[in-house]
């Protein structure tokens, strides 16, 4: 009976004990209650005590936190054109007390109150700003500002935003096809531009290259012709001074050439005197 007693006794402490013992990790921040209200925060991992029954404690991730958006959110540019961003929050805890005060720990509230902050914050730098600064040109900076501004706001609810960062930012379809009819038809413009400058200059160099052949043409034949004439001259000059110490076989092989001129085909026909200078040498030859 003594026996049973004292298990019991152990079992009793070994109960009260394990209730009063409570473990913080590394990745959690914890709050102690005492009949609701808060009377301590642990920020520091280890073993601590409570009191049984009289406090109880609730743990918080400490780690950072990502909130996600489910569907892209429409805004408006400053040349009052939409666009579709999606995007994503990184966030912690920071002041446990604060955040359970603001949002009553609840992590879905948090969300809430991130969300409508970080959209407030882009509906103004996107309404101060223009399709391409927001899809590449000042993409950064304007992250950098809705962290800031985000933060500011998160503070209050004991939460730090460490980065905000646009995923997509696009055109919706209705606009993304008039942006692209308009992108074609510049690009066209540009194509037919190149064309004809292109063209243009193609015929430049064709009619400069014409221009060219002919001069090359005209010089070469100028040149060929001097040469001709040169030629011709010399041989003048050679046939007129063999022929001058020889007048009469001079005048006999002109004769020939023309018999030769003349008579080339069977078929051809000749009327002339019979007592012609041109029979000359044919009837001199029949005499010898």
């Amino acid at each position: 009976m003594k026996s049973q007693t004292f298990l019991a006794i152990i079992v009793v402490l070994f109960l009260l004990i394990s209730s009063s013992l409570y473990i913080v990790d590394q990745r959690q921040r914890a709050i102690v209650f005492q009949l609701g209200e808060v009377v301590s925060v642990k920020t520091s991992p280890g073993l601590y005590f409570k009191i049984p029954i009289v406090q109880n404690v609730r743990f918080f991730d400490s780690r950072i936190l990502t909130m996600d958006s489910e569907e892209p959110e429409r805004f408006i540019t400053s040349e009052k054109k939409n666009v579709l961003v999606d995007l994503f929050v990184k966030w912690r805890i920071v002041d446990v007390k604060q955040y359970y005060i603001s949002v009553q720990g609840d992590e879905a509230l948090a969300r809430v109150r991130l969300a409508q902050t970080v959209n407030s914050s882009l509906r103004d730098e996107f309404g101060n700003r223009t399709v391409h600064e927001v899809v590449s040109g000042q993409r950064d900076k304007i992250m950098e500002i809705m962290r800031q501004k985000a933060d500011v706001d998160a503070r209050n609810i004991g939460v730090e935003v460490v980065d905000v960062r646009l995923k997509r930012v696009d055109l919706p379809q209705e606009v993304s096809e008039s942006v692209y009819r308009r992108m074609e038809a510049e690009r066209k413009r540009v194509a037919n531009e190149l064309r004809s400058t292109g063209f243009a200059e193609s015929e430049k160099i064709r009619s400069n290259a014409d221009r060219q052949r002919e001069v090359i043409i005209a010089k070469a034949y100028r040149d060929a012709q001097k040469i001709k004439g040169e030629g011709d001259a010399k041989a003048t000059k050679i046939y007129a001074e063999a022929f001058k110490k020889n007048p009469e076989f001079y005048s006999f092989y002109r004769s020939l050439e023309a018999y030769k001129q003349s008579f080339q085909n069977q078929n051809d026909i000749m009327v002339l005197e019979p007592n012609s200078e041109f029979f000359k040498y044919l009837k001199n030859s029949k005499k010898q």
